[in-house]
């Protein structure tokens, strides 16, 4: 049987690009989100990409495929709001067991047709848990500081649930991602744990931050060391960034935990910043090629891309991967072993 684990000795792994960049090119209409399963649905669901998995389903799933057909080794699952906190933006809690099972099952059937085909190179899917729209540490109101718009224990039972839906849709992987407040992280890991315990399982863990700007910490304030030292307590697949810096921008950060850590290390950054009109310009070559910098200095072992990337981008990062030896794993750590 095929596992991370082992894979992730042999090889860079290659993860997939932007889920909400592909979909954005179907154009899809307020109709086309509401399907007819929630055609007099009371609030307007347009912009809600969980949704798309039950009433867009072939789409989500041809999504995965194009991003396997272009070399990743791993797809993210179209969950990452998929939390009764997020939801309810849509009024949409009561949903969420059904999306994100949906959608890891999707994911999954996916990667078996790919993993079918192609039995040396093994497909796998991880299970995308993204940080809400709210914050644990912070308050969203300046005049009022000790005010926090959610609590850890609310996070805590709304990314379990995510977890057991992930998990039993068929995800391979947990991947805790795009985290600004390292609090909403941890909740998140500690249900991670409470779901293992409970089911007596082993589950691997993806953690990845993201930088939100030149000053290089996170939105809750922490440096990219800080963070990885908040973290490091839960056995981890690995730990790296995504999100909001291109990839040269995104270099630093990963040299100050690359070193520092025996866990695996991952990235997947953005096709560079953002233009006036928030789209993202920077071709497959220019990001691959900031990225063969990472490879050339052994700083990675997962690469892949977040905002603004598509198949043809993991495309040429797969190319350019293929060259070089992944980061060496230290087999004495305690990261999570095979």
């Amino acid at each position: 049987m095929h596992t991370i684990f082992k894979e992730i000795q042999k090889r860079i792994l290659v993860l997939d690009g932007a889920m909400g960049t592909m979909l954005q090119e179907y154009k899809f209409t307020e109709e086309d989100f509401r399907g007819d399963r929630f055609k007099d649905f009371p609030i307007a669901l347009q912009g809600n990409n969980d949704l798309l998995s039950i009433t867009q389903p072939e789409a989500v799933k041809e999504v995965h495929r194009k991003y396997f057909a272009a070399g990743a080794d791993i797809v993210e699952t179209n969950t990452f709001s998929g939390t009764t906190i997020a939801m309810a933006d849509y009024q949409m809690e009561d949903l969420v067991y059904e999306l994100n099972y949906t959608a890891a099952k999707l994911a999954k059937e996916a990667a078996d047709e790919f993993t079918q085909k192609e039995p040396h190179k093994p497909r796998f899917v991880a299970g995308s848990i993204g940080p809400t729209n709210r914050t644990a540490s912070m308050s969203p109101d300046v005049n009022d500081p000790g005010y926090r718009a959610v609590t850890f224990e609310e996070l805590r039972v709304a990314y379990k649930q995510q977890i057991e839906a992930l998990l039993d849709g068929g995800a391979d992987i947990l991947l805790v991602e795009t985290i600004f407040d390292t609090l909403n992280a941890k909740a998140a890991l500690f249900a991670i744990e409470e779901v293992k315990d409970a089911r007596n399982i082993t589950i691997p863990v993806m953690v990845s931050g993201t930088i939100t700007d030149a000053s290089g910490r996170t939105l809750s304030g922490q440096t990219a060391e800080a963070f990885l030292i908040s973290i490091s307590h839960i056995p981890l697949l690995s730990v790296g960034f995504n999100c909001a810096l291109g990839a040269n921008l995104l270099q630093p950060h990963l040299e100050a935990i690359a070193f520092k850590t025996p866990f695996a290390v991952s990235a997947h950054p953005n096709a560079g910043l953002p233009n006036a009109f928030g789209e993202y310009d920077e071709t497959p070559e220019e990001t691959a090629t900031q990225i063969e910098e990472y490879l050339k200095k052994g700083l990675i072992n997962i690469i892949g891309g977040c905002c603004g990337t598509t198949p043809k981008h993991i495309q040429a990062i797969a190319e350019v991967t293929k060259k070089y030896e992944p980061r060496k794993l230290e087999t004495s750590s305690k990261s999570v072993k095979i």
